[in-house]
């Protein structure tokens, strides 16, 4: 199994979806999670969609905070859902959740999801009705590992985003992958059982399509291994796929960006001390360093 090594010059070959034109041809994206303790996880990938090029974003969360998120997000759409009595988004919020999801180009599944109960019982009704691209991430990857083929009818145009421990319990394995060659040998066996590409690891990552092809991605230093840097690396992969980029494409590009904009703050405050929110604001300076 041949792996390509992501770099610069790889990324140039591979521009992305043109950038210019009004909110409506950058595309939207809807981002479905949070609950009453984790508002910062929505918050996180909905400014990084944006900065990554995304032209409208809508955030669906749990009521009692969405007028939080609307202030922190002045530039999104926030609607408030029913939660739980223990302030997770209500599995009964379904029928909302895909009425916003029929004007979305993309949907953001998972992030700030608190238990991995009630992520299951709410995708299970949501994901099976989508007819959009679909991002899962964190615990949203509950409803993956209770139907490995819950997203084939998507047809490709599905992306799952686990970090290694949810790639192990996803396949129902016993430890964390900590080996950078086991991560690559689950992201592809995930992706072959799923059929949808997935982006699995940490300091080193993998894209694995299901036919088997496959990118290594080296970008990154040890700050980044912080509170919200997987929030914000998922809206940030969701803003491409807005703007159009295929599943594999904007894995690609997102994870490398994403890296290098923790390189960028290592330059410039040290290995440690940075934190997820200015990782953010670094994703347009290290996208321009490619996109040029």
């Amino acid at each position: 199994m041949s792996e390509t090594v992501v770099t610069p010059s790889v990324l140039r070959d591979w521009p992305l979806p043109d950038p210019y034109g009004d909110k409506y041809d950058k595309g939207g994206m809807l981002i479905l999670g949070g609950g009453a303790q984790t508002p910062g996880a929505v918050l996180l990938a909905a400014e990084a969609g944006l900065r990554m090029g995304a032209g409208k974003v809508q955030v669906a969360t749990v009521l009692s905070t969405a007028r939080l998120v609307a202030t922190a997000v002045p530039e999104s759409l926030v609607v408030g859902l029913p939660e739980e009595e223990g302030g997770d988004i209500a599995p009964e919020a379904a029928e909302q959740v895909l009425e916003l999801a029929g004007s979305a180009d993309v949907v953001l599944a998972g992030p700030g999801i608190m238990r991995p109960e009630v992520a299951f019982g709410l995708l299970e009704r949501v994901v099976p009705h989508l007819d959009t691209v679909l991002l899962i991430d964190g615990l949203g990857m509950a409803y993956l590992t209770e139907n490995l083929d819950g997203v084939q009818h998507l047809a490709g145009r599905a992306l799952l985003t686990p970090n290694a421990r949810e790639l192990a319990q996803t396949l129902g394995r016993e430890g964390e992958a900590r080996d950078g060659g086991e991560i690559r040998t689950r992201a592809a066996e995930l992706a072959r059982k799923s059929m949808a590409v997935v982006l699995g690891g940490a300091a080193t990552s993998f894209v694995a399509r299901p036919d088997g092809t496959m990118w290594r991605n080296e970008a990154g230093a040890p700050g980044m291994a912080a509170a919200g840097s997987g929030d914000a690396k998922a809206g940030a992969i969701a803003g491409l796929l807005a703007r159009g980029a295929a599943p594999e494409q904007a894995a690609v590009w997102g994870a490398f960006i994403h890296g290098r904009a923790g390189e960028r703050l290592t330059a410039a405050v040290g290995r440690v001390g940075f934190l997820a929110r200015e990782l953010v604001s670094e994703l347009p300076a290290a996208l321009a360093e490619i996109e040029v």
